[in-house]
């Protein structure tokens, strides 16, 4: 069943008023009973499927204002989560994390009530046993991701186990606050009824036990590092005080031993593997990987844990990745495209074949020097390319399929990503229109004649990529661009075995449990999946490299940073950074490119406030709960 195929369905439970049998009597055409739905099996079926609809996946339409941001017109400017962090820019704008980003109260507490109706009601469906059991896995898991939302949001929340009844007592309803610990044991317990009554199916598109074990892998390393790194920054008040927010450190190894034992769960069951594990060489490895994103029910039998699905195009059911984030050159008359601009950050971690284990920075000159964003210097010696991706030579498989590199393919088309050109007589022309013509040869700044022959630095519609990258992960190669909203169909996989590996690698290595042997071979089996041959050893540091590159994109950055409480420290007036080729005309009649690194033009620095850890806690006017810290 498809995840956004339902409409939602409104339910009229307790709508029932005495009074004037003419009118207040008759039965509302445009609204359905909760007997009508949870008495017919298919009825269950239905409301089972707007439950996923709500689920709080962090997809193709989840932005800085929320989930499903699909409906109507979803005209958010091209933004993604990648770009509040270092994975990403975009192409005009640069704002950052801000106090009204990334909520998710009102909705995530409408889930919840709407899972408790339905426990409700299971114990009275007319069902197997069978049935029944998967119902009641699928409400906890259901429960646990909507909890897992909330306490990586908020910290502390109320926790609503069981549905409320309105009595007309409205200050009855008011539930405080869990603390932190409480909530995020909360969110294990309920992993841990959905394992039980889950089946172990795969390549489903709804819960299953391994999902059950992916998700509860995912929130235990959260909680973990939570506790383990909560004191890298200092918060005070009245909800530290009572420890609505903040885990204490020696919590930290008890949720490390939950995610190992869920992610090993999975691993020993050998019911699961990575994509296409052996590839003969990089390039094999590079297309494997972006098969893998163009279409992950390629791997439905093998990596895919949980599928979410957009198979029909329109509001609410298709989603806008291929129009806001292809390169200009493929935009097929859709206006606002190249949106998704890759950092130069990002791309210095991925590895060199040719010196594996560590980030390799990307090297444009003779003295090596890697951390100059001065700008082009004529008196600089800098290293020469036969082509403008020859600098990439040698880089990890995963960035050649992540993003779209100066002069690589994509769909038939050599994209042309070139800042400028340096001039015969060494002076050089950047980010500016311009031609010059060389014994009857004329070269072009931008690398083409016109605006829509080239996809980098023109700032011609806010298209062109300002970091020298383009996008390519998730990316469907063999469609050209529909101009429209909603018509991207490919989709999502919110739970994927290499998540998994890299949990449990990286819950054995800060905590010193579990087999150091078995999670140094799942983490050198990613790299081999990657094209390489060289393995590297278990460190704090490796695995962390190999989440960025391998999850690079799929919204796990940004958590990554919150729940290792790193942000404050890696964003401190930060500049991202970008590659500029350009042609460098003082070789010819060779033709030779030299690459210069700078801070991504017309863009300021970042900062992150620690209070942005957490998230404030909308309505304590009439709530009346513990506002965080700092709001």
């Amino acid at each position: 069943m498809k995840l956004n195929h339902i409409k939602y369905i409104v339910l009229a439970a307790g709508l029932s008023f005495a009074g004037c049998k003419r009118v207040l009597d008759l039965q509302p055409t445009d609204k359905v009973t909760a007997d009508a739905i949870f008495g017919d099996p298919a009825g269950v079926k239905i409301y089972m499927a707007n439950l996923y609809y709500q689920l709080p996946i962090e997809d193709f339409a989840f932005f800085r204002a929320g989930f499903n941001q699909n409906g109507g017109d979803p005209n958010n400017g091209g933004f993604s989560p990648a770009m509040e962090t270092d994975e990403a820019v975009h192409t005009e704008f640069g704002d950052f994390v801000g106090d009204g980003d990334f909520h998710w109260w009102d909705q995530g507490y409408k889930l919840i009530r709407d899972v408790n109706l339905l426990i409700d009601y299971i114990p009275t469906l007319k069902i197997r046993d069978d049935e029944r059991a998967a119902l009641k896995g699928e409400s906890a898991f259901i429960k646990a991701f909507a909890y897992f939302a909330l306490v990586k949001r908020y910290g502390g929340v109320p926790l609503m186990k069981k549905s409320q009844v309105y009595t007309g007592d409205a200050e009855a309803l008011k539930v405080p606050r869990s603390t932190e610990k409480e909530t995020w044991d909360y969110v294990m317990e309920l992993c841990d009824e959905a394992i039980a009554n889950l089946a172990a199916t795969k390549g489903s598109r709804r819960a299953s036990k391994y999902a059950a074990y992916a998700l509860k892998s995912r929130a235990a390393l959260h909680a973990a590092s939570l506790a383990k790194f909560g004191n890298r920054i200092t918060l005070t008040g009245p909800a530290v005080d009572q420890k609505l927010v903040g885990l204490d450190a020696s919590a930290a190894n008890g949720y490390y031993k939950l995610a190992i034992d869920a992610s090993a769960a999975i691993i020993s069951s050998n019911q699961l593997s990575l994509y296409k594990p052996n590839p003969t060489d990089p390039a094999q490895a590079a297309e494997n990987y972006r098969e893998l994103f163009q279409d992950p029910n390629v791997a439905n039998d093998n990596e895919a844990i949980l599928i979410k699905g957009y198979s029909l195009p329109g509001n609410n059911l298709g989603h806008n990745y291929d129009i806001w984030y292809q390169p200009a050159q493929v935009a097929n008359g859709w206006p606002h495209p190249g949106r998704m601009n890759p950092t130069l950050d990002l791309a210095d971690v991925y590895e060199s074949y040719t010196a594996p284990g560590a980030s390799a920075p990307i090297v444009t000159r003779t003295d090596g020097n890697v951390t100059d964003y001065n700008g082009f210097n004529s008196g600089t010696s800098y290293l020469q390319f036969d082509t403008p991706n020859d600098i990439f030579k040698n880089k990890d498989a995963r960035l050649w399929a992540t993003a779209i590199l100066p002069s690589t393919n994509w769909k038939n088309i050599s994209i042309i990503i070139q800042a400028g050109f340096v001039k015969p007589d060494g002076n050089a022309v950047i980010r500016t229109k311009d031609q010059i013509t060389v014994s009857g040869t004329t070269y072009y700044s931008y690398g083409a004649p016109d605006v829509t022959m080239y996809s980098g630095f023109d700032t011609y519609g806010g298209n062109n990529t300002r970091t020298g990258f383009s996008f390519k992960k998730f990316m469907n190669q063999t469609k050209p661009i529909e101009a429209g909203w909603n018509r991207s169909t490919s989709d999502w996989v919110e739970f994927r075995y290499a998540e998994v590996l890299l949990n449990y690698a990286e819950a054995v290595i800060e905590s010193g449990q579990g087999d150091a042997v078995l999670a140094a071979k799942v983490l050198n089996d990613i790299r081999h999946r990657a094209g390489h041959t060289t393995n590297i050893p278990l460190t704090a540091d490796n695995v962390q490299r190999e989440r960025r590159v391998e999850l690079a994109f799929e919204n796990k950055r940004l958590w990554d940073l919150i729940r290792r409480r790193e942000f404050h420290t890696e964003f401190n007036n930060r500049f991202l950074h970008s590659l500029l080729p350009l042609q460098d005309l003082r070789a010819l009649p060779a033709k030779k490119y030299i690459f210069v690194r700078v801070n991504v033009p017309n863009s300021g620095s970042k900062t992150f406030q620690p209070k942005s850890y957490y998230r404030y806690v909308p309505g304590i006017g009439s709530n009346g709960l513990v506002q965080n810290p700092q709001y």
